[in-house]
């Protein structure tokens, strides 16, 4: 059996605690992989259950932190562990956060896709819940700031500044 240039086999698969596969390579705050051995940003636990304010708390401190593959992560965890009739919002929440991952890796393309998607997603969620101000999150806003940054990334191509250009999940006037 041959192997990597990091000496590990190369049929061998990374594998966590509880031997299920998962890729053991160290990330970069926008969740790119780096070679084995260097320095990363710290994974999200994958599965944990928080309360909606606590994801909301959660995920807005790390797009605050230029980190949205990350907030993406505790937006799948309660898209993944909340109620039913919740779900469409926190996978729209999570598409916002991939888009943003997308246009801060430079992939116009793809951001404005997910960022449409997600603002279609939470659009939808308020109106058929008719729920506006979910957790105190204002979804016309974020529906708002995400069609404007797939305009804007579509229009310029270049790579955006996640921390930058994060939203504010509960607008301008909280977190």
């Amino acid at each position: 059996m041959g192997s990597t240039s990091s000496g590990r086999p190369v049929d061998a698969r990374d594998r966590d605690g509880e031997g299920r596969a998962r890729n053991a390579r160290p990330r970069d705050g926008l969740g790119r992989p780096l070679p084995y051995g260097a320095a990363g940003v710290a994974r999200q636990p994958e599965g944990v259950v928080r309360t909606p304010e606590e994801t909301v708390v959660e995920a807005q401190t790390l797009l605050a932190e230029g980190k949205p593959f990350h907030a993406h992560e505790v937006f799948e965890d309660a898209w993944k562990s909340g109620p039913e009739e919740e779900r469409q919002l926190w996978r729209g929440l999570a598409q916002l956060a991939v888009g943003l991952t997308h246009s801060a890796r430079g992939n116009a393309t793809g951001g404005a896709r997910l960022l449409r998607r997600g603002a279609g997603a939470v659009s939808a969620w308020a109106a058929n819940s008719r729920r506006r101000q979910p957790y105190g999150m204002d979804l016309a806003g974020l529906s708002d700031w995400a069609r404007e940054l797939a305009d804007t990334v579509e229009r310029g191509g270049a790579a955006v500044d996640a921390a930058e250009r994060a939203p504010r999940l509960r607008g301008q006037a909280g977190i």
